[in-house]
């Protein structure tokens, strides 16, 4: 009889498969081993399907198992976000939230939208993370954070993501700096060339994309654990570096920096990537956050063409 299927009984299903084990599940829902293999026995008994295989050491999903784990995620994330609508519709104001903020983004948008939320509730306490690469999604799935804006592409289906805009990124040098003098020559730089230079590169702060390079094409590296940190070395003449072309416009005006032509990032030396906001399903939008969405969404219109 399926009607008689429980959460508990698909909970305890998504853990055994996600640890590996009915021990090592029991313990993540806090509960006893016993109790979990009596609800997957039950469980199989009224789906009419063996989930696990238990010849081995480990249980180890049988097909008829994967494909039924998908459905019962499924069904599992509706009903968590059901649950939080519903708390979401009778709470009042919360006394604040924390937004993770990748540090390519804007801040110029991100502290358009947050001063909406002031205005609107000047008693929120906002806490505002900087959550580079996999920092971001991170960051939600042990709630951290409400919110996250990042353009790292990690997706999850307990956390929902809006497109926002493009964020642009260039390969910059200070101007006494030896590869300046390629770029007025307007040369397109190889990887060979760029091996004998310092690259100042942002630390991954994160366990999800640890040990994961973006974009660093220099043997001889520099790491940093953020943006200002980063620029400050570029513009003492130090390395080169990637940086997003809103922190450097007013350097590259006043000749203080210029772009490199490098040939692996384009004609431009230019990068982008989409940035999107992404929240928790299963977590409800209190008034302020809902402000702080509203007004981020407003002035970004939206629209992953949008760049900046």
């Amino acid at each position: 009889m399926l009607d008689a299927l429980t959460l508990d009984q698909m909970r305890m299903f998504i853990a055994v498969a996600e640890t590996g084990s009915f021990r090592a599940a029991a313990a993540r829902l806090m509960r006893v081993q016993s109790a979990v293999s009596h609800a997957i026995a039950g469980l199989e008994a009224q789906l009419g399907v063996l989930l696990f295989d238990r010849s081995g050491h480990r249980p180890v999903l049988t097909p008829e198992g994967r494909l039924l784990l998908s459905d019962v995620r499924g069904i599992v994330l509706k009903v968590d976000k059901m649950r939080a609508r519903a708390r979401g519709l009778g709470e009042g104001v919360e006394l604040g939230f924390t937004v993770a903020l990748d540090p390519q983004f804007p801040l110029e948008l991100a502290s358009q939208a947050l001063k909406d939320v002031h205005d609107t509730y000047p008693s929120v306490m906002i806490r505002v993370q900087t959550a580079s690469l996999g920092e971001a999604v991170l960051a939600l799935r042990e709630r951290r954070a409400a919110l996250a804006i990042s353009s790292i592409e990690l997706p999850d289906p307990a956390i929902e993501r809006q497109a926002l805009l493009y964020v642009r990124r260039v390969a910059v040098v200070a101007a006494g700096h030896p590869m300046a003098m390629l770029a007025s020559n307007q040369e397109q730089i190889t990887t060979e060339q760029l091996a004998d230079h310092i690259q100042i590169v942002g630390e991954d702060p994160s366990s999800l994309t640890e040990g994961r390079d973006f974009a660093v094409l220099s043997p001889g590296t520099w790491r940093v654990s953020d943006n200002a940190t980063k620029h400050a070395l570029i513009r003492m003449g130090i390395g080169w570096g990637n940086l997003p072309l809103w922190m450097v416009n007013e350097d590259l005006a006043n000749g203080r920096l210029v772009r490199l032509s490098i040939a692996e990032f384009g004609a431009e030396g230019e990068t982008k990537g989409r940035a999107y906001l992404m929240h928790r399903t299963d977590s409800p939008f209190g008034p302020a956050v809902r402000t702080f969405v509203d007004a981020l969404l407003r002035r970004t219109h939206g629209d992953p063409a949008q760049q900046t």
